[in-house]
């Protein structure tokens, strides 16, 4: 049987950086390995306006949805706009941002093609105090 989440009543777990404040966000792992998956993870996530992901990088692809809202894409050879609608995909190791620019939460779907991944964030996120998040499933 395949469970069919409602994403909206999973628990946000709230980020945001040791030192700039901007970087402010929840999300929510939907799925990952040993988790409703066995080869990939799924997160939802919400930003507030003003606020953004952080710059970092994941250890594996990611492809990203956006729901709601708009934003700004920061990688490190320029910007792109995205709104409702938007889809990219963003290869491993290459280093990113995701702020919202507009005036309502931006709301999207990140999909990795790992059942277990790590993200190296440049700031210090809290919780939990380190520069690296990842899924649930994962040691260390």
């Amino acid at each position: 049987m395949v469970p069919v989440i409602a994403s909206e009543t999973l628990a946000r777990a709230h980020v945001q950086g040791a030192k700039d404040k901007t970087v402010n966000w929840k999300g929510a792992f939907a799925t990952c390995g040993g988790n409703n998956a066995v080869q990939s993870s799924t997160i939802v996530y919400e930003i507030e306006p003003g606020g953004h992901l952080g710059w970092h990088t994941d250890a594996t692809e990611e492809t990203q949805y956006i729901i709601a809202g708009t934003g700004e894409l920061r990688m490190e050879d320029g910007t792109h706009a995205v709104g409702p609608g938007s889809v990219f995909a963003l290869p491993a190791n290459v280093r990113h941002d995701l702020a919202n620019t507009g005036s309502e939460t931006l709301r999207a779907v990140a999909f990795f093609a790992a059942a277990m991944f790590t993200q190296t964030f440049d700031e210090v996120m809290l919780p939990p105090d380190t520069h690296v998040l990842g899924t649930p499933n994962r040691e260390g």
